[in-house]
């Protein structure tokens, strides 16, 4: 009989698999500053996109692996179980050591297609736990203020020097004092800054470098971010963001990740959490290109809710959707989105296709638009936590994918987002001011989606959200597609009497025509609402703005999307160009 594997040995040949793809995982990452000086956004693009799909490569390798080696123990329990005993033991001292603990978990989830959690061979919930005392201190510099701000910021500056040098750094120092200055009258009655602490490293997205921090006065403390762009002529301070909600904004979950080569991201994360506290912990590990983590946190936050709090899924606000049943917690934030058996007519898409939807959601920019949905699989919930008139629903409309089981909701399949409100009954809720606001920024939502060459598809307002902040958000991909697979035509005059009689089109239209000028008879607003949308959004409403914004993506492959405003705390500019959404 051959002897039985050494739980030790595969112990560490797992704590190896993790340790290779966290240097595959970096050095993807460390990429960016180089991307961000050679202005090379296409590569870095491309960088995002292989680093999200690199940590399901790597346990998928992993698991091929160790089946393979352990042969007919592969599915012992009882073997699994020291493995997980002696990993927990390898890792005891290690930096991060929950990111090794998920690691192990999504192995043995995959080998036991675990349902809910086997605590046998896998670590729970509480085990992978942010504790921001054991994550230690974020590696910071600090600066103090010795009499003028301005040596501070030039002292800050000089510590995050690029192969690319500053456009103008005198310049640069003076805008960024100023803004500072001007940020401290207005909410701090005159006090200066005492101290600013920055994390070493460098926060690249998209287009722009970031340096993160805070600022301390006598008795306050703020947010510190200064975003940095790599122009024709050099590197400048494009903005300098102050604010909770504009930090919380740039952190959000409808933004693609950052590109952040952190020496231990729970420090990193526990500091992040000091300047948004109002930030879930879960959405600081995704945000920072951890998203499994991030799940990892979202489903023990949620686990913890279910036992501390005498809840029950209900159905979601907002219109019943044809292609999703839509559910959520009386008092936890998230919605649930289960796929439906069955589309009724005119959808046509496959479940295939709405998983695909969401995949390309997830993999590319979102430009501040589109919400991150989390993939989570084999799911279970006591069977009283669910409204009795839900779980009929899910059971008959989604028996493809759900389940009772042993007196529990199985769920084999779900989407988790952030709860936001249905754009159509927010409209319906506000003042009329608020109402406009909505209308203008819904069609900025548009706008911003096309600038990153997604078309929404169906653009009713039952499938956009509003956020706390009053930002208008995308969250019903089924219909999404590029802006380059659309044909985007104007509607031909009729030639006759008859043909504009015609109730249904009396020409020829093809599956990818689009008619952007029958977009506003189906949105639904109030006069109000409608004239503000065309005051500022008329050109969306006619084929040649989509058509421009096509060629400029076949021709450019890249148009930006900044995730913040060109405001200033100051009414001056200092001599700078602040980028604007319809830069070039």
């Amino acid at each position: 009989m051959a002897d039985s594997p050494d739980a030790n040995e595969f112990a560490c040949r797992i704590v190896d698999a993790f340790r290779a793809y966290n240097d595959d995982f970096g050095a993807i990452t460390r990429q960016a500053k180089q991307r961000f000086e050679t202005r090379n956004w296409i590569a870095g693009q491309a960088d995002a996109a292989e680093r999200i799909d690199l940590y399901d490569k790597s346990v998928n390798r992993a698991v091929h692996v160790l089946k393979r080696d352990l042969g007919d123990c592969s599915f012992d329990k009882a073997l699994w179980h020291q493995i997980r005993d002696a990993y927990a033991r390898e890792i005891t001292e290690f930096a991060d050591s929950e990111f090794y603990k998920t690691f192990f978990s999504s192995i043995t989830r995959r080998i036991f297609t675990t349902i809910g959690v086997d605590e046998n061979v896998e670590f729970v919930a509480l085990d992978v736990e942010h504790d921001a005392a054991r994550a230690g201190w974020a590696n910071l510099r600090t600066y103090s203020n010795r009499g003028e701000l301005g040596f501070l910021i030039d002292e800050l500056l000089s510590d995050y020097a690029f192969a690319v040098p500053y456009r103008d750094i005198d310049t640069t120092i003076q805008f960024v004092s100023a803004e500072i200055e001007a940020y401290v009258l207005a909410c701090h009655d005159s006090s200066k800054v005492l101290k600013v602490e920055a994390l070493e490293a460098i926060f690249y997205r998209s287009t722009r470098a970031y340096i993160v921090g805070r600022m301390e006065g006598r008795d306050w403390t703020a947010p510190l971010v200064i975003a940095l762009k790599n122009s024709d002529e050099g590197i400048l301070a494009d903005a300098v963001i102050l604010s909770d909600n504009d930090v919380g904004m740039l952190f959000g979950i409808t933004r693609s990740y950052f590109h952040v080569d952190l020496e231990t991201v729970g420090a990193a994360v526990s500091f992040l959490k000091s300047l948004m506290p109002r930030k879930a912990i879960a959405e600081i590990y995704t945000v920072l290109g951890r998203a499994k983590q991030g799940k990892t946190e979202q489903y023990r936050s949620l686990m913890r809710h279910l036992e501390e709090a005498p809840d029950q899924f209900i159905r979601a606000p907002g219109d019943k959707g044809m292609v999703m049943e839509v559910f959520t917690l009386r008092s936890y934030n998230v919605v649930f989105k289960v796929i439906r058996d069955h589309f009724a007519w005119p959808k046509s898409i496959s479940r295939r296709g709405v998983m695909d939807k969401y995949r390309l959601v997830f993999r590319r920019d979102r430009a501040g638009r589109l919400i991150d949905a989390q993939e989570f699989r084999r799911l279970r919930f006591p069977k009283d936590t669910f409204e009795q008139a839900l779980l009929d629903d899910l059971l008959s409309e989604c028996g493809q994918t759900c389940r009772i089981e042993n007196g529990d909701v199985v769920i084999e399949h779900v989407y988790l987002e952030r709860c936001l409100r249905p754009l159509n009954l927010y409209l319906r809720e506000v003042n009329e001011k608020q109402e406009i606001q909505a209308a203008i920024d819904y069609g900025q939502a548009i706008r911003d989606l096309a600038r990153s060459n997604i078309f929404a598809g169906d653009l009713l307002l039952k499938n956009f959200g509003v956020t706390r902040h009053g930002r208008v958000i995308f969250y019903d991909y089924d219909e999404l597609c590029l802006v380059t697979e659309c044909n985007f035509r104007k509607i031909p005059t009729p030639r006759d009497d008859m043909e504009e009689m015609y109730a249904d089109a009396w020409f020829y239209v093809g599956p990818n025509d689009i008619f952007p000028e029958q977009f506003i008879n189906f949105l639904g607003f109030s006069e109000a609402a409608k004239a503000a949308f065309m005051k500022h959004h008329a050109d969306l409403l006619d084929a040649d703005f989509w058509n421009g914004i096509k060629r400029a993506h076949e021709s450019r492959g890249f148009l930006e999307v900044l995730p913040y405003s060109a405001k200033l705390w100051t009414e001056h500019r200092g001599g700078l160009i602040v980028a604007s959404i319809s830069e070039s």
